[in-house]
């Protein structure tokens, strides 16, 4: 195969060449997805346009690992067969739209002869209509594109990752097997894709700016609570600089853990309405002004509705509009405004922020304990952790303890809260790994329950495949918790069949490339977290971590029980 990488630019290209010299100009080093017979033919491309094939256990997997390499990279694609293999990635797919992570979906297609002959072809619902599947997709895709007529499929593919990029959501584009190999311009691939935002109009900016510095002068008790939003929309330097520059007090949503600097002299904690620190709820429910930033404001996110602040004390920035008290300012992106507000703000009121520290509660210091509770773990992972790790939490216990940890700098958090389907974290962690390997190998991290693993333990086969060394703690407490606190205490359909997890790599082909663990009590634990060859990830290694089948961190019990409620 002639080395597209690194021959000279000729005119004109193939369609597969284009599209994936296309991904590789935005960043992305590796595809996730699986094998089918109409996406081989365009998956031979891959290699020679600096792109390496991941090669996930199932579609669903990929969809999640993409999520998870998206996250950590900024963009991320996923290439799977038609029908079959789409429909098996459809939940993933739905999921990185609801959270707003940005996913180029290829979907290998039959040839457009067949499609417009209407043919009964294999991966099809027998009844001549090839749209079905691409229908199911459009309301959880940023934008579709169906690659059949050569003078549109530049465009069309330079259209729809500039869609994924700007506005942080799945794009899907449909690859037919008789345009792989078709040719189009080349030229234009000198010209990188254009993912700049579009400029906010000037007049309206100002204004709006001018509205948010007025009310944040007048305000005597100011504060900054950040969330989702920010990270996925790309304003996380403007973010930082507002804390810097203003002082104030500075909180985080739970989705938006990790978008702050948890170690800066401004940094409050996780703000959950009734979850949250006292201390914490205090003063953000008590703030004359709260600067919210890419707000997410789902049931778990906001531990069941339970946010005691009001929109008359509230300025919301988004990525399509600012909101200031109950004035709307539509068709505005958030990016500008703050970079203003930044520049033109001056000295404003500061009030002092309560010190967070991963401090054990006062009841468990001193303890002689040896069960491992959610009160006791959150802490101490708090202090175990290095800067720059990245943090994989399932949704359950892990995506609620986590909110009882404080970051060292630069640490990446990723949990799936609103969308919210279990399983998500193990896919999501093979891909965060595999985006931090090609970044320098920054340590990754998940905590996933017994309950979660079974739904996409085939994931770990991947890892270790492709080289990665993620440190696995597996919740071992018999069952779905968080469902068992939401509905079905003793029922039979929250129990599962306990495995040997820490034989499981094993049975993967782990050999010398895993290690694995029991703990069953603290002092084994701290024991581990002292370890130094541990500490320096030199294979997969995986922990069961033993804990009390009736034990949940408090803010999961809260939002179980509004939950509850709400489904009475």
């Amino acid at each position: 195969m002639v080395d597209i990488a690194t021959r000279e630019l000729r005119q004109p290209v193939d369609v597969a060449e284009y599209l994936f010299r296309r991904l590789h100009q935005v960043g992305v080093r590796s595809v996730h997805g699986v094998p089918g017979d109409y996406n081989l033919a365009a998956l031979d491309y891959l290699p020679a346009c600096g792109l390496k094939w991941t090669g996930n256990c199932n579609e669903l997997n990929a969809g999640y690992a993409a999520d998870g390499y998206a996250r950590v990279n900024g963009i991320a694609a996923l290439v799977t067969t038609f029908g079959v293999g789409e429909l098996s990635a459809i939940n993933a797919i739905a999921g990185a739209y609801s959270e707003f992570v940005p996913i180029v979906h290829i979907v290998g297609q039959p040839d457009t002869k067949s499609q417009k002959s209407g043919m009964l072809l294999h991966h099809t619902l027998g009844n001549g209509d090839f749209n079905s599947f691409a229908n199911m997709n459009k309301d959880i895709s940023a934008t579709m594109a169906q690659l059949n007529e050569t003078y549109e499929i530049a465009t069309l593919i330079d259209n729809a990752i500039r869609e994924c990029w700007i506005r942080s959501r799945p794009v899907y584009i449909a690859l037919p097997t008789d345009v792989i190999t078709k040719k189009i311009e080349g030229e234009r691939l000198k010209t990188p894709i254009d993912l700049s935002l579009p400029a906010n109009d000037e007049e309206k900016e100002d204004y709006v700016v001018d509205v948010v510095l007025k009310y944040l002068h007048a305000a005597e008790r100011p504060v900054i609570l950040v969330d989702a939003c920010a990270i996925r929309h790309r304003v996380l330097e403007e973010v930082h600089d507002l804390v810097e520059a203003s002082g104030l007090p500075t909180f985080v949503a739970p989705m938006g853990k990790g978008a702050v600097n948890e170690a800066h002299r401004c940094y409050g904690g996780v703000y959950a309405g009734t979850g949250s620190n006292p201390g914490v709820r205090e003063q953000v429910e008590s703030s004359d002004l709260i600067l919210s930033i890419g707000a997410i404001k789902s049931d778990f996110n906001t531990a069941g509705f339970s946010y005691r602040t009001g929109q008359l004390n509230t300025i919301d920035f988004h990525s399509t509009y600012v909101r200031v008290r109950y004035s709307e300012y539509p068709d505005i992106n958030m990016k500008g405004v703050l970079r203003k507000v930044i520049q033109k703000m001056g000295t404003i009121k500061a009030n002092p922020v309560q010190h967070i520290s991963n401090q054990l509660p006062e009841q468990e210091q001193g303890s002689s304990e040896q069960k491992i509770t959610h009160a006791w773990l959150w802490p101490t992972v708090g202090q175990w952790l290095q800067e720059n790790d990245i943090v994989i939490t399932e949704t359950g216990t892990a995506n609620f303890g986590i909110w009882d940890t404080r970051f060292p700098a630069g640490v990446t958090a990723i949990s799936q809260v609103l969308w919210g389907s279990i399983g998500y974290s193990v896919g999501a962690c093979q891909g965060a790994a595999l985006a931090a390997k090609e970044q320098g190998n920054r340590r990754t991290i998940l905590w996933v329950g017994d309950g979660s693993l079974q739904l996409t333990v085939q994931e770990i086969s991947t890892m270790i495949r492709n080289g990665l060394n993620p440190i696995i703690f597996v919740i071992c407490n018999e069952g779905y918790t968080i469902e068992r606190f939401i509905h079905g205490w003793n029922a039979t359909y929250n129990d599962i069949q306990e495995w040997d997890n820490k034989g499981i790599p094993v049975v993967f082909g782990g050999g010398d490339k895993y290690k694995g663990y029991k703990v069953t009590t603290r002092d084994e634990l701290k024991d581990l977290f002292a370890n130094q060859e541990f500490n320096s990830v030199p294979y997969l290694q995986l922990v069961e971590v033993h804990m009390p089948r009736d034990d949940a961190p408090a803010a999961l019990r809260i939002t179980a029980e509004a939950a509850a409620t709400r489904n009475k």
